[in-house]
Parts: C-alpha cells; sequence; structure tokens
C-alpha cells in the first residue's frame, strides 16, 4: 500500500477519483471494491466514504468525470466535413470505450436503468446532439426538429450497437465506427436540403 500523506479535499477526491477509473475499468463492477481502492489510494477506509458514500456514489462520479472529458474531446469544427465530424466524435469515443471496457459495461449493463447513472448519459448524449444541430444546415424549424428526432435516436442506436460490440466483436473497429457514420448520413439525407455527405460511402476512412 503507498505510503500515506495528507491531501487538502479538493486534490484527495481527485487522486481517489483517478484510482476508481483504475479499478473500474480493470475489472467487472461487482469485483470492485472499496477496501480496493482505499487500499490502491493509500487512504483508510473511513477518509474514502467520507468523500463518496458508497461505491455506486464513486462510480457514478467516475463515469460523471469521464463523460465530461469525453465531451472536450469531441469537437464539431464548423469547417471540417460532417462524415470527419463524426468520425472524430466516433474515434474519441471508441477510445475510451475499449481502454474502460468494464466500466461501460457496468454503465450500460450492470447498471442499467439506475436513474443516476442514466442522467449522465442522457446528458451527454443530449450535449452531442446540441453540438452537431449547431453546425448541420438546418433551413427551419420543422427542419430543426426532424433532425433532432433522428439525432436522439441515431446516438441511443450508436450506444446500443457499441456496448453490444464491446461484448462480442463481431466486427472490426473501422467497421463499426463506419457503420454508425454510415447511419447517420442515411437518417439526415432525407431530413435535409443539401445532401450532408455527397462523398459517402466513395471514400470511406480508414
Amino acid at each position: 500500500m503507498p505510503p500515506r500523506r495528507r491531501l487538502p479535499p479538493a486534490e484527495r477526491r481527485t487522486q481517489l477519483l483517478s484510482v476508481g477509473a483504475r479499478l473500474f475499468s480493470a475489472a467487472p463492477y461487482d469485483d470492485v471494491l472499496m477496501e480496493d481502492v482505499a487500499r490502491e489510494a493509500g487512504v483508510s477506509r473511513a477518509l474514502l466514504y467520507q468523500h463518496f458514500p458508497s461505491k455506486h456514489a464513486l462510480f457514478a462520479a467516475v463515469y460523471q468525470q469521464a463523460a465530461d472529458r469525453l465531451l472536450e474531446a469531441t469537437t464539431f469544427a464548423p469547417g471540417a466535413t460532417l462524415v470527419e465530424q463524426l468520425t472524430q466524435g466516433l474515434d474519441a469515443h471508441l477510445d475510451y470505450f475499449i481502454a474502460h471496457r468494464h466500466a461501460v459495461l457496468a454503465a450500460n449493463r450492470v447498471l442499467a436503468g439506475d436513474p443516476v447513472i442514466q442522467t449522465i448519459m442522457t446528458d451527454e448524449l443530449d450535449a452531442l446532439r446540441s453540438r452537431l444541430l449547431g453546425v448541420l444546415p438546418l433551413a427551419d424549424a420543422r427542419t430543426h426538429a426532424a433532425v433532432s428526432a433522428a439525432l436522439k435516436a441515431w446516438l441511443v442506436f450508436v450506444q446500443v450497437l457499441c456496448v453490444d460490440w464491446l461484448t462480442r466483436e463481431t466486427c472490426t473497429r473501422t467497421e463499426l465506427r463506419n457503420t454508425c457514420v454510415g447511419a447517420a448520413i442515411g437518417a439526415l439525407r432525407p431530413l435535409l436540403s443539401e445532401d450532408p455527405a455527397p462523398d459517402w460511402p466513395a471514400a470511406l476512412p480508414h
């Protein structure tokens, strides 16, 4: 166990979140014990519980932090093509999903239906949808509403497909990403006055 040292509360919380993120990524949710987190962090269980009253609270904080970082890493630049923007955002999420497979499966399988975790997911998906709406050519309120609904359904589709892929890799990562991009293009084309990706799928990104 690392030697114990005193840290300001904010630094201690950051440290505990880092340890928690590492452990939740290394093992299934049910196998991670608060005693393990305390030991890895070099603190007493009492101190750990002062910051996080339960394993669920710690996991929720870890997952919220991950969602915030994924939003920071997902940029939709107006100068980029829609395919480039979707590819960048999907790659950022797939990088996280693959590196933190156990945590993603815990949030989507073990804790499926948990209101706290679901709120974190919903908020991130809503933020991503809002950003995409901001870079798409929407002619009027009717188009905005139709595209918003299509993007909402597409984001859920991507979430389900990626979680299933983490459980059983039935295709390559590139094929998975291109399937998600293609689904978005297919959903948006009938709703926009201009083709959002005229070159798709002639030159698939690798």
